[in-house]
């Protein structure tokens, strides 16, 4: 299923002062490219999504989730199962008994002293998580920030203004002259891996099973 865009035609229509429609299988393309470069530099969906279930590398005392911000409510709740090897028994591990959530981070114990009597999988409130955890939780934004708006606007513009990545042109008379910036079409400008760095994933923060 296509991820939803992280600008829509009309914003991209105030964005470059065009009186006239823009066509819009050429904006949504370019809107579509602009938001597969985001997403694919911050390693996240971005776009509000509930109810994922994942499962992931544990033991440790830390359980970083991929996906920001994690979106925890009535209407979302957070199930957390600690899977015991290949014996099939399950676990449930419960928000401030178990484990505390700092954010995407699920911390389970004290950095220092650890032993066997602290970690799994005794029930205590301290100690580490099993090798492996199922994780269901819902995560991203409802309403899409507008640093990433304009830089799903920014690169969508730079495509459709310059859609063959000419350094210049000329129509009769006018000539025009690309910046570098614009010249290299829907990628990602020094500007904006700045602001998407607030956005990004570590990539090293977690290990999927």
């Amino acid at each position: 299923m296509a991820l939803p865009l992280l600008a829509t035609t009309e914003e991209l229509q105030d964005y470059l002062q065009q009186s006239v429609p823009l066509t819009p299988g050429p904006a949504q393309l370019a809107l579509r490219l602009a938001s597969a470069a985001i997403r694919r530099y911050t390693k996240q969906t971005i776009s509000f999504v509930a109810g994922e279930t994942i499962t992931t590398m544990g033991g440790e005392r830390v359980l970083k989730l991929p996906e920001r911000p994690v979106v925890v409510d009535a209407d979302n709740p957070l199930t957390v199962v600690e899977l015991v090897d290949a014996s099939g028994l399950e676990m449930p591990a419960i928000e401030e008994r178990d484990f505390l959530r700092y954010g995407a981070e699920l911390h389970r114990g004290q950095a220092w002293p650890v032993s066997r009597l602290m970690g799994f999988p005794r029930r205590h409130p301290t100690g580490i998580w099993a090798d492996r955890v199922r994780v269901t939780y819902s995560h991203g934004y409802a309403e899409i920030p507008d640093e990433l708006v304009g830089i799903a606007l920014d690169l969508a513009a730079a495509s459709m203004s310059n859609p063959r990545r000419l350094r210049s042109e000329a129509s009769g008379a006018v000539s025009v002259t690309y910046t570098v910036e614009t010249f290299g079409t829907g990628s990602l400008t020094s500007d904006h891996r700045a602001i998407l760095r607030d956005f990004k994933r570590n990539t090293f923060s977690v290990r999927l099973s």
